[in-house]
């Protein structure tokens, strides 16, 4: 199945959709169509029951340059109750991603700059190309990384977001690596078969366990060990226990026989 969208593409074959920003002549910069675009097709995908993995991937030498200038300067003769909207509907579209229930993994083929870090940053996963450049930049327009900042100081963390936020310094795909910020660098040509590699791990795992571990993460990471925080963990665990998928696991690793989902 393949739809087509005026700032992407979509495919979805196998269990496994494929989301590429497709603007390439504007190095994948995003606008307001992009923006609701990339909403929609996200919230669609996150309650479609065939879809068990997500990609983003894009066109062209860049991952996503961030906002595209021109509509940034149109947007500079916006009331602030509309620059107000404008940043709001970013941060849906943001939002949507990252709490998408299903795993999203980032495919870096290309240079990522200010808000396209964002876009990695809302992914579960991120495998960059070992040549991709970085680029929080925008303290160097007299901006800031306001509405893409949660995402990206929880996968950089604080000490790295105060220096490129700061600085604006370019770094590369290894020193992303390194502070966190993607969970693997590759050589150019073996990006897809490693991405490919991932996606095959999450599709073959319970779609409900994935589901819920992705949330676990997202709930726990941070959160005081506390009285609260263990009996939560114990309640979440007991009721994966007795689901259908979990007692499905369960039996079908005992009889030797792979699990309902994967029938």
């Amino acid at each position: 199945m393949m739809s087509t969208y005026s700032t992407l593409t979509l495919q979805h074959a196998a269990g496994v959709a494929t989301v590429t920003l497709n603007r390439p002549e504007v190095r994948n910069a995003f606008n307001e169509t992009s923006i609701a675009e990339l909403t929609t097709v996200f919230a669609a995908l996150g309650n479609d029951d065939t879809v068990r993995a997500i990609v983003l991937a894009a066109e062209g030498v860049a991952f996503c340059a961030g906002a595209d200038l021109n509509w940034m300067q149109q947007m500079a003769a916006y009331s602030d109750a509309e620059n107000l909207a404008d940043a709001g509907r970013l941060a849906i579209m943001l939002r949507t991603i990252y709490l998408c229930p299903k795993p999203v993994v980032a495919s870096v083929q290309g240079d990522c700059y200010a808000g396209g870090m964002g876009l990695v940053a809302v992914c579960d996963i991120a495998v960059a190309a070992d040549h991709v450049q970085f680029c929080l930049s925008e303290v160097k327009l007299g901006l800031i990384p306001a509405t893409i900042s949660p995402y990206v100081i929880k996968a950089m963390g604080d000490n790295a977001a105060r220096r490129y936020f700061l600085t604006a310094e370019r770094f590369d795909a290894a020193d992303a690596l390194r502070i966190g910020f993607v969970a693997q660098s590759v050589p150019a040509t073996t990006l897809d078969a490693t991405v490919a590699g991932i996606v095959k791990a999450l599709v073959s795992a319970s779609p409900d366990a994935v589901r819920e571990a992705k949330r676990l993460v997202r709930d726990i990471a941070g959160a005081p060990i506390t009285d609260a925080l263990i009996a939560d963990t114990a309640e979440r665990i007991a009721l994966v226990r007795a689901s259908t998928q979990g007692r499905e696991g369960v039996q079908s690793f005992l009889e030797k026989r792979k699990p309902a989902w994967l029938a």
